[in-house]
């Protein structure tokens, strides 16, 4: 993963820190210094934040584990300073599988607050509880206000909050998943408003999460809204037909004429009439720096590569495409190209067909 280092695996889930993190970290160490000159306390202050995000890892271990029930894996989980992010397959389809899933995390801080407070109310230690112990104070009563004040934040019915895909969940048990997350991410942008308004007046810190909310909420409703678009659709009817293709032993010359000459990115490589490989533009552009148009496309490919067929449904090719983090994927039939599918081509599927049917809305989707 990019600017991310993997720290560990956790019940077969690889943990990554991004480098932002550690930037994070070392702002801590300098502010606690700054004002207090202690550096003991600033290295404990560190260690505080370390033992967070540590509980956050549990909290999106707590989403992975469920999506697994339901044969949905995690590709990774991904620490940022604005917390972890738990990347799944997919989400579910059933909206009592999603309603699961999206409780998963914020019941493991309900669990691990619940420990918290009954380890201080047996403890003949006195603990005193309260909000200003975000900024200081005794390890296990600041433990226990944080693990509330995450379940009270992933609870903002909002996306990409928990508590968004909790109410599309509920929403959708009762209309289609579409309409469902529309009307969620409607919600959503309307408290990101609140957020700002009142950021502008009392804590600038809400116009960053307001921001935060509006833009998860216009990009969860995007992605619902092309995923429902492509549904029924198979890939024959969006693929390139029309495109280049390079052989093992072609010089990486002849990738650059065939992008000059074209729209065309990425370039299956065949040989003997078989799929061998994939070059890809920034594979292309970083042998090129190195090798110069000399350079030989078999040496540069991917030989490790995922295809499509033409009666796949487009919508789980997206999400492959997305997944994969490829560009393209070529379309094989009975192991010959016939094809290639892009995220490019994909979007102007939607989009024409977008436009037809505001054009025509009595042609029925299956014309179109």
């Amino acid at each position: 993963m990019t600017w991310s280092w993997r720290i560990g695996r956790i019940a077969g889930i690889s943990v990554y820190i991004h480098f932002t993190f550690l930037l994070l970290l070392g702002w801590i160490v300098l502010a606690r210094y700054s004002l207090e000159g202690d550096i003991t306390a600033a290295l404990q202050e560190m260690g505080f934040v370390v033992i967070v995000f540590g509980i956050i890892v549990l909290h999106e271990l707590g989403h992975a584990l469920a999506a697994r029930r339901y044969g949905i894996q995690t590709r990774d989980i991904t620490l940022y300073p604005i917390g972890g992010v738990a990347r799944l397959e997919r989400m579910p389809e059933d909206p009592k599988q999603e309603l699961v899933v999206a409780l998963a995390g914020p019941a493991v801080n309900v669990v691990l607050a619940a420990a918290l407070f009954g380890w201080m109310w047996v403890s003949p230690e006195v603990y005193e509880i309260h909000p200003g112990l975000l900024l200081g104070g005794q390890l296990l009563p600041r433990l226990f206000v944080i693990n509330v004040m995450l379940v009270l934040f992933n609870m903002i019915p909002a996306f990409p909050m928990d508590g968004g895909r909790v109410l599309r969940a509920l929403l959708a048990l009762r209309m289609d998943y579409l309409r469902a997350t529309q009307i969620a991410a409607s919600i959503g942008q309307g408290i990101a408003l609140l957020f700002g308004f009142i950021g502008l007046f009392a804590n600038p810190f809400l116009i960053f999460v307001a921001l935060f909310v509006w833009i998860g909420a216009a990009q969860e409703a995007s992605m619902v809204q092309i995923r429902w678009a492509l549904g029924g659709i198979p890939v024959s009817r969006a693929m390139i037909r029309d495109f280049r293709t390079l052989k093992p032993n072609d010089s990486l010359g002849v990738a650059v004429e065939h992008i000059l000459a074209g729209f065309q990115q990425d370039f299956p490589v065949v040989e003997d009439g078989k799929v061998v490989g994939v070059l890809t533009r920034p594979d292309l552009i970083t042998a090129l720096s190195k090798q110069g148009e000399e350079g030989i496309v078999g040496e540069v490919m991917q030989r490790d590569f995922q295809t499509a067929e033409p009666a796949e449904m487009l919508d789980s090719v997206f999400a492959r495409l997305q997944n994969c983090e490829c560009r393209s994927l070529p379309v094989v039939r009975n192991g010959q190209l016939v094809g290639l599918i892009t995220l490019d081509n994909v979007g102007e599927f939607v989009m024409i067909q977008s436009a037809l049917r505001s054009a025509n809305p009595n042609v029925p989707e299956d014309f179109i």
